[in-house]
């Protein structure tokens, strides 16, 4: 079909519900929203390098054939380099995977393919998720759509990057360190970490990676994150979360390293907490009793155990195809010996045990979701030296992680801008299970504070 690009970006002015009820209603052809899907990328990924692969004569054949009745029929999204969709790439970001192609499905795409949606292409990410900026030497840098000269963050980096500027309306997103709501908060979108076992399974079996690992969609508006979030649950989970009920909000702002954010994200999350306090919430200044120093040490022992996992899989392969971050885990993880990894994996059951007593006086915790604002590209470049890179990434990424191992959701909204103008989220964590709680408030704050027509310049030619 023929498409201006003035009206493919009407159509993605629209969050995915939106979409998917022009084509319900008649108003525009089946295979519209991939066209301008299409459209959108050819114009705009240029500058983004959001877009790993470009999979259009897919997803034109796959547009003919969707379900008409499905909850999302012909909808577009991209997948994550690293989740594997019959007959895409399988690259995770790296070097050493050019030319694998994945022939398995595994159950969270397959409920994707039954809401009708239409994958357009595979998003960029660092070399196996391991870093949180989308810089992999095999991709080249993604840039944030607020700010070309700064991070998007990662590990699930152009997916929110595409997401941001609308792109599409959804992107697949993983998170075992931050990985959906860094991005989020970097480009001024929604990212929800369901809670340990809430979401289907997205890859293979994998122990380190099953612990800390989370999967969803990011979309821009709480209807669509709350959809995603249903539609990936395993059956059995969740219950409805009474509407109206005052919460109580514990504002910790201390990262793992003890120590707390800079001045403009602090002065975003305050903001928040000052939101939800006009709308009832108590929210109370108070610490989380969690031992930061061990659970900062147990979880970057895990990330080194990661590393060094992908180092052993390519063997004497390694140095030629492999990252010097990923080489410099893997030296590191030679330095973990079995009390340490017990340790790092007890750490697990402390913090969720301690979580799950504080939450019985708290309902919510608030808390930055990065230490600074999305850094400058280079900042976490993966040919730094390992010490320099180790101590910038983990600097800050100093907040997600906690959730990660403990198993418990989280979200990053972006109700506002740091004074510079670039998108800070601000993130809200709950107990174990405690998904809807948090999807509720969300979109409390998204009626209280819109972000429905907050764009980044370069989205729409402003």
């Amino acid at each position: 079909m023929s498409m201006t690009l003035a009206q493919a970006d009407a159509i993605a002015r629209l969050d995915g519900h939106g979409q998917a009820e022009l084509v319900r209603r008649g108003e525009v052809p089946v295979q519209a929203l991939v066209e301008a899907a299409i459209l959108r990328i050819e114009a705009l990924d240029g500058a983004l390098n959001a877009v790993a692969v470009r999979a259009f004569g897919h997803a034109r054949e796959a547009v003919a054939r969707v379900d008409r009745e499905a909850a999302m029929a012909a909808v577009p999204y991209l997948l994550k380099a690293s989740l594997e969709y019959p007959g895409f790439p399988c690259e995770a970001g790296s070097r050493a995977k050019q030319g694998e192609v994945a022939r398995r499905a595994f159950p969270l795409a397959r409920a994707l393919d039954r809401a009708g949606m239409v994958p357009v292409g595979m998003s960029t990410m660092p070399e196996f998720g391991l870093n949180a900026s989308g810089e992999a030497l095999l991709y080249g840098p993604t840039c944030n759509p607020w700010d070309v000269s700064r991070s998007s963050g990662g590990s699930s980096s152009g997916a929110g990057a595409a997401v941001a500027a609308g792109l599409v309306p959804f992107a697949t997103a993983s998170d075992a360190g931050g990985s959906i709501r860094i991005p989020a908060s970097n480009c001024g979108i929604v990212g929800f970490k369901p809670s340990r076992g809430w979401n289907l399974r997205a890859r293979a079996y994998n122990l380190v990676d099953d612990i800390l690992c989370s999967d969803s969609l990011y979309g821009r508006s709480m209807r669509d994150t709350i959809w995603v979030a249903r539609l990936l649950r395993p059956a059995g989970k969740g219950t409805a979360i009474p509407a109206g009920r005052k919460l109580r909000i514990a504002l910790d702002l201390i990262g793992l390293d003890g120590t707390g954010p800079e001045a403009e994200v602090e002065a975003v999350v305050r903001r928040a907490a000052a939101l939800c306090e006009t709308l009832g919430h108590r929210v109370e200044e108070v610490s989380q009793p969690i031992d930061r120093a061990a659970m900062f040490t147990g979880f970057t022992t895990l990330w080194d155990y990661l590393g060094g996992e992908v180092a052993d899989h390519y063997g004497d392969r390694a140095h030629d195809v492999l990252e010097p971050w990923t080489l410099g885990l893997a030296e590191r993880r030679a330095l973990v010996t079995p009390e340490l990894l017990a340790e790092a994996l007890a750490q697990i059951d402390r913090g969720a045990t301690a979580l799950t007593a504080f939450h019985q006086r708290f309902d919510v915790v608030l808390s930055p979701v990065t230490a600074s604002v999305p850094p400058p590209l280079g900042h976490l470049a993966p040919t730094r030296p390992t010490d320099a890179l180790f101590d910038a990434l983990f600097g800050y990424v100093n907040y997600t992680p906690l959730h990660n191992m403990t198993g418990t959701p989280s979200i990053s909204l972006p109700l506002s801008a740091g004074e510079g103008g670039l998108p800070v989220g601000a993130m809200f964590s709950a107990a174990q299970g405690g998904d809807e709680l948090l999807l509720g408030l969300g979109e409390e704050l998204e009626i209280a504070s819109p972000w429905a027509g907050r764009w980044p310049p370069m989205a729409f030619g402003a």
